[in-house]
């Protein structure tokens, strides 16, 4: 992905799956595609939990990833952050960013997309996520809403 100025925001209705089924498979599709990624976590607990599930959450492989704070965090083509805003550092290349349990970035723009996955089964959650769409929506950004159909399959509904 070569990065412009038409950055893409997707918004992902977790509804029938939970983020622990549904972002393991964006960063594998990710990974195929030689992309480089970073999840900004919600919270530090966030990013534990999902940096041993990106190591166990099939028998037959593994995500390839780190925390920020590694020393080599520029090598991994995944990188885990629970930094806020404009703190978080983008020490991978990444040209996709993560965001996970209401975690928010003020660099939209420095990435080619960003997938911001949010619970729709939490009203605070549901409610976060709608300010942060329209204030992508409000900067210019490419916008798009996901939502799973009873099917289970995603589905663009904006």
């Amino acid at each position: 992905m070569k990065r412009n100025s038409a950055s893409e925001v997707w918004f992902y209705h977790l509804q029938r799956s939970p983020l622990e089924a549904v972002l393991p498979v964006l960063l594998e599709r990710c990974m195929e595609r030689g992309w480089r990624s970073l999840v900004l976590c919600g919270s530090q607990e966030r990013m534990e939990a999902l940096d041993a599930l990106l190591w166990t959450y099939r028998e037959d492989s593994f995500l390839p990833h780190g925390r920020d704070s590694d020393p080599r965090a520029a090598q991994h083509p995944i990188l885990l952050s629970a930094a806020e805003g404009d703190e978080a550092q983008e020490t991978n290349g990444a040209t996709i960013q993560f965001l996970v349990d209401g975690a928010s970035s003020n660099r939209l723009a420095e990435f080619d997309r960003t997938v911001d996955l949010f619970h729709g089964e939490d009203p605070g959650a549901l409610e976060a996520a709608r300010d942060r769409y329209r204030s992508a929506r409000g900067a210019g950004f490419d916008v798009t809403y996901w939502q799973q159909n009873a099917a289970g399959v995603w589905e663009q509904k904006g």
